[in-house]
């Protein structure tokens, strides 16, 4: 990964739009560093989190709005809620599989595909109404929740932690999402 790169974690985007398409962006780098990259089991952590945060953050945050304010938004929120069930169920085997399985190239194929149409189809069907239907305070409201689970997950993995606390966004995919919707309903001051 480039060091010159910019990433969600550095970036000061005030526009929850914006800091997805970044977050989109960051997905397709990382994409490429597992499939070429020298440390392929790091690379594929950092995706892991990053899929998992970035997903979650838009269960919570965005598609609620997107259902409220959009036409037709529990359709198109549903819609992507479908996409996101597949790749999880995808991102969950290929855990389990890892790297080094014969198998993990191509389901990790077949996942980048599944995941990139679905990044498309929110930047098409939800993210660009949803700037047109929001304020930018609403949107910068948003971007508040989804930057506080960023910033409560760590970049990489840290082998040998065992605290809850400390290991609060390590290990599969499903427990990383289920504990990032906790600390991002904290943070907004919201009950499950």
């Amino acid at each position: 990964m480039s060091d010159h790169r910019p990433t969600t974690e550095t970036t000061d985007e005030a526009d929850v739009v914006d800091l997805l398409l970044l977050q989109h962006a960051l997905i397709r780098d990382l994409f490429d560093e597992v499939e070429t990259g020298g440390d392929r089991a790091g690379a594929f952590r950092r995706l892991v989190r990053v899929l998992a945060v970035h997903e979650t953050a838009e269960e919570e945050i965005v598609h609620p709005v997107a259902r409220r304010v959009l036409d037709g938004g529990e359709a198109v929120v549903d819609e992507r809620l479908a996409e996101e069930h597949e790749a999880k169920e995808m991102l969950d085997r290929l855990d389990k599989m890892g790297p080094d399985d014969p198998e993990f190239d191509k389901n990790l194929r077949v996942l980048r595909a599944a995941v990139l149409a679905h990044a498309r189809s929110e930047e098409r069907y939800e993210f660009t109404p949803l700037r047109a239907l929001t304020s930018e305070a609403e949107r910068r409201s948003m971007t508040l929740g989804v930057k506080a689970a960023e910033a409560m997950a760590p970049t990489r993995p840290h082998p040998g932690v065992e605290s809850a606390t400390a290991s609060v966004l390590l290990g599969p995919p499903v427990a990383i999402m289920d504990r990032t919707r906790d600390l991002i309903r904290e943070a907004m001051g919201t009950d499950g």
